[in-house]
């Protein structure tokens, strides 16, 4: 799949068969994500892969609300990145965290996979941080959920490009 149809085709999916991604598939993409761009090859972002004991602490840490929303994908992976102090710096490490986890979701679905990017309020409270190994010098990014879709999405509307594109003299 080229990647101008993977980024027009990527769907948030909710639903998911219940057969986790395996390990080295997973380490698969997160290698291929450590090549998004950052500024002075920082390498900032961090990933963790969620294991049953790290998701029941989370699914304690989240409630029963939040428990349950923990459990539609049979893979989770934890996308932070590291701070250095430096206000600038901190600034675009962050937006290249995001990237690499956005490169996560694009090369997921051009495998054939499914992903849902979410950004759960229990990942910026100190039990939920504790629960996946957050430290103190690391702002969470994305939960990233992985897995085989179990039903189809449509497209969603987008704002024509008039709304969003204008070009400066």
């Amino acid at each position: 799949m080229d990647v101008e149809t993977a980024v027009r085709t990527r769907r948030t999916h909710k639903a998911y068969a219940p057969e986790r991604l395996d390990h080295k598939e997973v380490e698969s993409l997160l290698e291929i994500a450590r090549w998004a761009p950052n500024h002075h090859l920082t390498n900032p972002w961090r990933f963790r892969v969620v294991g049953p004991l790290a998701l029941e602490r989370l699914k304690e840490a989240a409630g029963p609300e939040g428990a349950a929303k923990l459990d539609r994908a049979p893979t989770l992976v934890v996308c932070s990145c590291v701070l250095a102090g430096d206000p600038i710096q901190d600034e675009e490490d962050l937006h290249a965290a995001a990237v690499a986890a956005y490169i996560v979701l694009l090369v997921a679905h051009a495998r054939g996979y499914a992903g849902y990017w979410r950004t759960p309020g229990v990942l910026r409270t100190e039990q939920g941080r504790s629960a996946v190994g957050l430290g103190p010098d690391e702002r969470f990014v994305g939960l990233v959920h992985l897995g085989r879709a179990i039903q189809e999405q449509r497209a969603p509307a987008r704002a024509p490009v008039g709304e969003v594109v204008e070009f400066l003299d």
